[in-house]
């Protein structure tokens, strides 16, 4: 079984991520389950532009996208809510919104560098409260600017250690030094395998123990051969991680990473998702 922690459906920033590329990129390759958030919900382009109103969507527009398309597929998708702490607040909508949809609801998701806003400033910590206030897991982008710092989701997990939090990419472009001895100091903080070198992925195994990471992949953000292959047709990272990968470590530490880990974390019921 594989869990995906890290899919994306949306139309933004130059991408086109369609429910029908998520859907037969996992039958193709053996994905059990998904835990999806929407990318319209960017706050700022990849030059740290706002991102103009006129194509602006609110937190709950984006929710309602991710929860249509778990109610759709309940057993293959599940919904995380990215939310947009500069531009919008965490009210009572908000919690309303993700109180009423518990059931689909397995993450808040943060993106730092798309929200231009430091992961541990001031505006980000009502978020944190609504992960807390629902029990759910925080999942941030790190990397590509001093906002999506790996030490910024550090310095918020350690302020809240009954909140789990997920270091998704590690650092991306970086060599994930600094995230894999971040991760190693807290027993609620993790990292996650998107566009992270299987070596990186070893290392933490070694210095923290197979529990400390979750597989997730930003599919199908090269559209639906992104398990396969990249937009030059070249080997998939995760072509490594489903084959290679499992003859380097024991089968309980890769069942822990590519289902296990994520079932704990993000509550998920095994018998509740399609195998």
């Amino acid at each position: 079984m594989i869990i995906d922690t890290h899919v994306h459906i949306g139309s933004m920033l130059g991408f086109e991520l369609s429910e029908e590329d998520v859907i037969d990129s996992m039958e193709r390759c053996g994905i059990s389950h998904s835990i999806v958030s929407s990318l319209n919900a960017a706050e700022f382009d990849h030059h740290l532009k706002p991102v103009p109103k006129k194509y602006q969507h609110s937190q709950i527009e984006c929710l309602d996208d991710v929860l249509r398309f778990a109610k759709q597929y309940p057993r293959k998708i599940s919904a995380a809510v990215w939310v947009k702490p500069y531009g919008e607040k965490a009210d009572f909508s908000l919690y309303n919104a993700v109180d009423k949809n518990r059931k689909y609801i397995k993450a808040i998701k943060f993106h730092p560098y798309h929200s231009n806003e430091p992961f541990d400033s001031d505006k980000t910590i009502p978020f944190i409260e609504l992960a807390r206030h629902c029990g759910l897991p925080a999942v941030i982008h790190t990397g590509g600017s001093d906002a999506a710092s790996c030490i910024r989701v550090y310095k918020m997990a350690k302020r809240y250690p009954d909140v789990d939090f997920v270091m998704v990419h590690m650092g991306l472009g970086t060599d994930n030094s600094e995230a894999i001895e971040l991760v190693s100091k807290l027993p609620n903080l993790y990292g996650d395998t998107t566009w992270v070198p299987v070596k990186s992925t070893l290392e933490l195994i070694r210095k923290a123990g197979a529990e400390k990471i979750v597989f997730g992949s930003d599919n199908p953000i090269d559209g639906r051969n992104t398990y396969l292959c990249n937009k030059e047709g070249k080997r998939s990272l995760y072509q490594e991680y489903f084959n290679e990968f499992r003859t380097m470590v024991s089968e309980t530490d890769y069942e822990l990473i590519m289902h296990q880990n994520a079932e704990r974390i993000f509550k998920i019921n095994p018998s509740d998702i399609e195998n």
